[in-house]
């Protein structure tokens, strides 16, 4: 710098004094935004616990106090006003709503994964119908399981009418989660059978359909949360009928049915209360149980 002029050679020195403060100040502006993105992610993470936290806080207060051994008598009447009854029709009802929805689910989203061309028309079609089919409010599909199962096929309020018309209500969720799951199996895991000889019926069921389940169970999942605390598709297809169905033709009523009766009624509030406890404990039961199966299913992969 010694053939710079004198004033040439102060400017640059202050711009370079002044570089370090300018930085100090933009780097200060620029955590202004993932000041406040941080923020609102640890406001919104807050008030979602809290509200998790009193929703369920307030069931147990209500509800654990009024938990007697005559509300799981086998026979329901109303002075013990059982709801054990209501627990072996919910797990009755369950269990007839996957085994016709996983199945139709699954295998629709294998195929419209692995077989059907991406480009076909009719794809897209059951594909938007599906999503369609998914937000369509429980009463609608109670109203169509009781003028066709109830009234046109003449099954009356029964257990098979109430399980065809919840299976119908969670096949969409089941076949959107399935087809999700499907997809995010890599490519490499069908090259790598193709490759080694497998072909392509083998290696959907040994090979993708394995490595798919954890999703396809997540799936599964939110379908058993929305079939036990549905009640109003179930109070058109089921009936009310407070009894241990002895066959599927027999009228039931599922927890949240129950629930809502005690409720409406007036009578019974604290029973209410306390088959909500027995609800929340049964929702939970099954999240841990599918939770622990999916994660013995992607630890065996």
């Amino acid at each position: 710098m010694s053939g710079m002029p004198k004033k040439a050679a102060k400017h640059i020195a202050e711009i370079t004094a002044q570089s370090p403060a300018r930085t100090r100040g933009r780097s200060g502006t620029r955590r202004w935004p993932e000041t406040l993105l941080a923020l609102l992610t640890w406001s919104a993470a807050i008030l979602t616990i809290g509200t998790l936290l009193f929703l369920v806080g307030f069931v147990l207060i209500k509800g654990l106090p009024h938990i007697k051994p005559s509300l799981f008598a086998l026979t329901y009447n109303s002075v013990n006003v059982s709801l054990l009854p209501a627990l072996i029709s919910t797990v009755m009802m369950t269990a007839l709503s996957l085994a016709f929805a996983v199945p139709l689910g699954v295998f629709a989203a294998i195929y419209l994964v692995e077989y059907a061309k991406r480009s076909n028309k009719a794809v897209v079609l059951v594909r938007m119908t599906t999503e369609t089919l998914s937000g369509i409010p429980s009463i609608v599909y109670g109203l169509f399981g009781l003028l066709f199962f109830v009234t046109f096929l003449g099954w009356g309020f029964s257990l098979l009418a109430g399980a065809f018309t919840l299976a119908i209500m969670i096949l969409p969720l089941i076949m959107r989660s399935s087809e999700e799951a499907l997809k995010s199996v890599p490519d490499s895991y069908r090259e790598g059978a193709f490759g080694l000889g497998a072909g392509k019926l083998r290696t959907v069921f040994n090979i993708v359909l394995p490595s798919a389940m954890p999703g396809i169970l997540a799936g599964i999942i939110l379908a058993v949360g929305r079939i036990v605390g549905e009640t109003a598709a179930l109070i058109y297809t089921a009936g009310t009928v407070a009894q241990i169905p002895l066959s599927p033709m027999q009228s039931a009523r599922t927890l949240s049915v129950h629930m809502y009766a005690l409720s409406s009624e007036g009578l019974h509030t604290q029973e209410a209360y306390a088959t909500a406890v027995v609800l929340l404990l049964v929702v939970i039961l099954i999240n841990a149980a599918a939770a622990k199966i999916a994660r013995r299913i992607g630890g065996t992969q």
